[in-house]
């Protein structure tokens, strides 16, 4: 499943499902896998002082140990890593926003008066300011980009309406409470110490540091570890699937792909920020163009079946199934029944 799929048989455009499967095949198994590595190996030297090269090359045999060993070891990996981060990470957030309620109000004074600066709105242009914060919003949640729908293919559901608003809550879960709770942590801080130079993950495991010890460079460093590495091996599976897509399952093919990957993370753990980061603009840039083309024009069977789901919760159905043949337009579909039971249903 995913936008290659779509395009294909919603579209009818086999051209365009091919060129996205190649944008996200390059821009996450390989352009952002080097963003989470060189994330991680930044994280761990400031917090442990490891070579990079070293953590490169220990972050390249994990990933090898994962992607070798199948998409089901990716699943029971991820579905264990990531809710272990976001807890911890909210939790603690949450502990230095109580800790610091009275300074508060001076964060948000900062937060509105800083985004309403007009200054800084005519010295860094105003199509400049938004174009970073929709490259970096892009990064934080993937909203449009097409990236996340690889994944939502792959749940068992009743409904796909079910799946698209757990899709919604999860941007809303990534940039409103997760960016939120980095954010406080680090104006906390920089609001009463203006003389840090740091920047990146180094300011957020600085301002931690500042609010709970040295023990905060260690907590940042092993949630960005857990993320970041879950992050790695699901991009890769983002890969795989839609190598599959253009190809066919090739053996030989994909383990090629997969020593690229593992070389990806080597580069990104040795390369400069910079670099990799210009290189995920970019690649985000193209991938959006392509998908948002194809949800404009398929946005319509998205809004039936949502109306599809709404009339059924309406109707007392607390399990709305979803039926091909109730949504106007659609025609056959590949992989959703077209009988009345639940069971063809599903």
């Amino acid at each position: 499943g995913g936008p290659a799929y779509y395009i294909e048989q919603g579209l009818k455009n086999k051209k365009m499902a091919i060129l996205f499967s190649v944008l996200i095949t390059i821009s996450f198994a390989f352009v952002f896998n080097a963003v989470q590595s060189n994330t991680m190996t930044v994280a761990f030297n400031a917090a442990f002082d490891i070579d990079k090269f070293l953590m490169g090359i220990i972050l390249c045999a994990l990933t090898t140990a994962v992607i070798f060993g199948g998409v089901q070891r990716i699943a029971k990996i991820t579905e264990v890593i990531v809710p272990i981060f976001a807890v911890a990470y909210i939790l603690v957030a949450l502990f230095i926003v109580f800790k610091n309620i009275n300074l508060m109000p001076q964060v948000f004074e900062a937060i509105f008066s800083q985004a309403l600066n007009f200054k800084d709105f005519t010295v860094g242009t105003f199509t400049g300011t938004i174009l970073v914060g929709i490259k970096r919003g892009l990064f934080s949640n993937e909203a449009g980009m097409g990236s996340a729908p690889n994944a939502a293919a792959t749940a068992d559901t009743s409904h796909p309406v079910k799946q698209g608003l757990i899709q919604s809550l999860g941007v809303f879960t990534d940039t409103i409470i997760i960016c939120t709770c980095t954010a406080f942590m680090v104006l906390l801080y920089t609001q009463f110490n203006t003389t840090s130079g740091a920047t990146s993950i180094e300011l957020a495991q600085e301002a931690l540091s500042y609010h709970i010890g040295s023990l905060g460079y260690t907590f940042i460093a092993i949630c960005i570890f857990l993320f970041a590495f879950s992050s790695i091996v699901g991009n890769y599976y983002y890969g795989q699937s839609n190598i599959e897509f253009i190809f066919g399952e090739n053996k030989a093919l994909m383990a090629v792909f997969r020593v690229l990957v593992v070389g990806m993370v080597l580069f990104g753990s040795l390369t400069k920020v910079q670099i990799v980061w210009d290189l995920a603009d970019v690649m985000m840039a193209l991938m959006a163009i392509v998908n948002l083309v194809a949800i404009t024009l398929l946005g319509k069977f998205a809004f039936r079946a949502l109306d599809d789901y709404t009339r059924q919760r309406k109707a007392g159905i607390s399990n709305p199934t979803f039926n091909p043949a109730n949504i106007e337009g659609l025609g056959k579909v590949e992989c959703w029944g077209n009988d009345d039971d639940e069971e063809a249903a599903i």
